[in-house]
């Protein structure tokens, strides 16, 4: 269990049920060629996941002494996980996430690909190590590193599959997927600076150096205020322009996304303390999660309806 904590595992299945949603209930109801063959594609998410999970190795063992103030209970590395054992499984997981790429690279014909996955690896520790103590900068690319695991699924599975004859079928699905990967980057860093609204006490006396306590928790809250109202403008103009005759899909996306967006923003005026920041970060993760199963939903209204 110390060690499934370690690698935060809640996280990785989520990322693994994202991208098995975008192939198996997505692409693979698309009527699109495909790149991968079902191994492969496997391989693939195993890239990403070890990849990330090599993320959150190195960054449980660059924050102990922020999570021994702030979140106590969930600190591992150090207390019974020693440091020299994490550092053993964060090589491990980002070798065989790196490996996986090169491999999956030269089936596709596309070598240079491999340079994604170590870039993603390099950005993982850079962060951890460096960029996290700058205020913004690493929330936006923990939050670019989200959208990429979507974006690599287009430039794996679907570009390589295109020529002349499939390329306007196969243009409208590569699309649909940087729709996606832009909407998850955005309330990704929502969530990322709502967290360091809820790390603050530890960040502050460890001496990280995040928004909040950069420009103060009002004006962070402002930021995460028009970010919000634009995730919730950019939808409605989505789901008007290209969704609005699927009225599942409406209902859908009304109900599980712009619903609970508003909510956040309300929530978020009235938020004080520790608890309440954690409950705004855990709505977050869930509207995240109704964002990405609403392309089985549109699948499913044009299949059905």
């Amino acid at each position: 269990m110390k060690y499934l904590k370690l690698i935060r595992f809640q996280n990785l299945l989520m990322l693994a049920f994202m991208q098995l949603v975008f192939r198996y209930l997505f692409l693979a109801n698309s009527y699109v060629d495909m790149a991968l063959t079902d191994l492969n594609y496997i391989l693939l998410v195993l890239s990403t996941v070890c990849i990330a999970a090599g993320g959150y190795v190195i960054n449980n063992i660059m924050d102990q002494d922020t999570d021994e103030i702030a979140k106590p209970q969930n600190r591992v590395v150090g207390v019974s996980i020693s440091e020299t054992v994490a550092y053993n499984w964060y090589i491990g997981l980002t070798i065989v996430g790196v490996g996986i790429g090169f491999y999956l690279s030269n089936v596709i014909y596309k070598p240079t690909f491999a340079s994604m996955f170590i870039l993603v690896a390099t950005l993982l520790y850079v962060y951890a190590t460096n960029l996290k103590q700058i205020p913004l900068l690493g929330n936006v690319i923990v939050a670019f590193l989200l959208s990429v695991s979507i974006l690599i699924i287009a430039l794996f599975d679907i570009f390589p599959a295109t020529d002349m004859d499939n390329k306007i079928r196969m243009g409208e699905a590569f699309n649909i997927l940087v729709d996606y990967a832009i909407f998850a980057f955005i309330i990704n860093l929502i969530r990322e600076l709502v967290k360091d609204l809820e790390d603050m006490d530890g960040d502050s006396a460890t001496g990280i150096n995040t928004l909040p306590i950069a420009i103060g928790i009002n004006k962070t809250k402002i930021l995460v205020g028009i970010l919000t109202v634009t995730a919730i403008a950019l939808l409605v103009y989505y789901i008007k322009v290209h969704l609005f005759d699927l009225n599942y899909v409406l209902y859908y996306g009304l109900v599980f996304i712009v619903g609970p967006l508003i909510f956040l923003g309300v929530k978020l005026i009235q938020a004080q303390d520790k608890k309440e920041y954690h409950f705004l970060s855990t709505l977050l993760k869930i509207v995240l999660f109704f964002g990405i199963l609403s392309v089985a939903v549109i699948v499913l209204n044009l299949k059905y309806a």
